[in-house]
């Protein structure tokens, strides 16, 4: 950045084209049409100078994060892996499958026995608040459970259960399908208290076989393989900045 980059900001067109948005000349044309908000405020002259790392930039009401400084990444853990970069004991754990020498810690917790979506980061402030339950973001599993899943039970998951240690309201329940014996159940749900899905499912007499997570928020596994892992793309960035008040 140019010293009077820095005294004055930079210029509007040219941090879109930073950001991945557009070219420079396109992103000039959304900022004509309209497109372009800074601090809730639609900007449609062009030239207008911005401080990325303190102003909320908006393209079609999605925002645009400022220059990474940190890392995030999507990690689709196998099961039987240990949430830990680290394990004492020697059993395997997430260093084996995070391509990046920098040390990064994972939001919110994932039992052994689970696979799925994990993000990684070494964004402090961004982890702290994701993992918070204030901020409510919603994960969302794949169940398969012993049993068929009839659909006054499935109404009884929906209305919500009375564990040991409180009462649990899924925020959305979905069968995928239903079997001789056993089913396929989507369950989507903002608490972060230890083994709920699990522990769930057996207060209904339907245990788990196995569980994997395939959301956070806005951000899904997708095609990414057991074992794979990417960064956060620009899009689902802007959306969990939002969802956590950055």
């Amino acid at each position: 950045m140019s010293e009077s980059e820095d005294l004055e900001g930079i210029r509007l067109q040219k941090v879109l084209a930073q950001a991945g948005v557009a070219s420079r000349r396109a992103s000039e044309e959304l900022i004509d049409a309209g497109r372009v908000e800074v601090n809730g405020r639609v900007v449609t002259e062009q030239g207008m100078r911005v401080d990325p790392e303190r102003d909320t930039i908006r393209v079609d009401g999605s925002r645009v994060p400022p220059p990474r400084r940190h890392l995030y990444m999507v990690v689709n853990k196998p099961r039987g892996v240990v949430a830990t970069m680290s394990d004492p004991e020697g059993r395997d754990d997430l260093s084996g499958y995070v391509p990046v020498k920098q040390r990064l810690f994972h939001v919110g917790r994932l039992d052994t026995d689970t696979s799925g979506l994990l993000i990684m980061t070494n964004d402090g402030e961004f982890g702290n608040r994701l993992a918070h339950p204030k901020y409510e973001v919603t994960k969302t599993y794949i169940a398969e459970v012993e049993g068929v899943l009839d659909n006054e039970v499935l109404k009884r998951l929906t209305k919500g259960l009375k564990l040991e240690d409180g009462f649990v309201k899924p925020d959305a329940v979905k069968l995928v399908t239903r079997g001789a014996d056993k089913s396929l159940v989507q369950i989507s749900l903002h608490e972060g208290r230890n083994r709920i899905v699990r522990r769930m499912m057996d207060s209904i007499q339907h245990p788990v076989i196995s569980l994997s997570r395939i959301a956070i928020g806005p951000v899904r596994l997708g095609r990414l393989g057991v074992g794979e892992s990417r960064e956060l793309t620009r899009e689902e960035l802007g959306s969990l900045l939002d969802l956590v008040g950055l």
